[in-house]
């Protein structure tokens, strides 16, 4: 990955306390494991960026180098990779993910 892309990577992060990488949008999500991670932000009260991977090949790519994870969507909380579906929907069962982004 080269040095611009990680920058832009790290500028996304960093804008918001809670960012999803995601297929499709918070509005319009394209797929079911985004529409459920959305589901639960929303549910918990959160305030997240969606930034969405299918409209930039070079970003979907690079995010899966950088976080080392393969798959969408990728929830950033604090600049640090939360996980995808199944993490955040754990986490959303025992209320740990309303702590941490301070609903809890």
């Amino acid at each position: 990955m080269d040095d611009a892309l990680k920058q832009k990577i790290q500028e996304t992060i960093g804008q918001s306390g809670a960012v999803l990488f995601m297929k499709g949008s918070k509005i319009f999500p394209q797929c079911g494991f985004s529409a459920r991670v959305v589901q639960i932000l929303k549910e918990v009260g959160a305030d997240f960026r969606d930034v969405n991977i299918l409209q930039d090949q070079e970003l979907r790519e690079g995010l899966k180098a950088y976080s080392n994870w393969p798959t969408f969507p990728q929830l950033y909380v604090d600049g640090k990779l939360v996980g995808g579906c199944d993490i955040v929907v754990e986490m959303h069962e025992h209320g740990e993910l309303a702590t941490l982004l301070g609903k809890g």
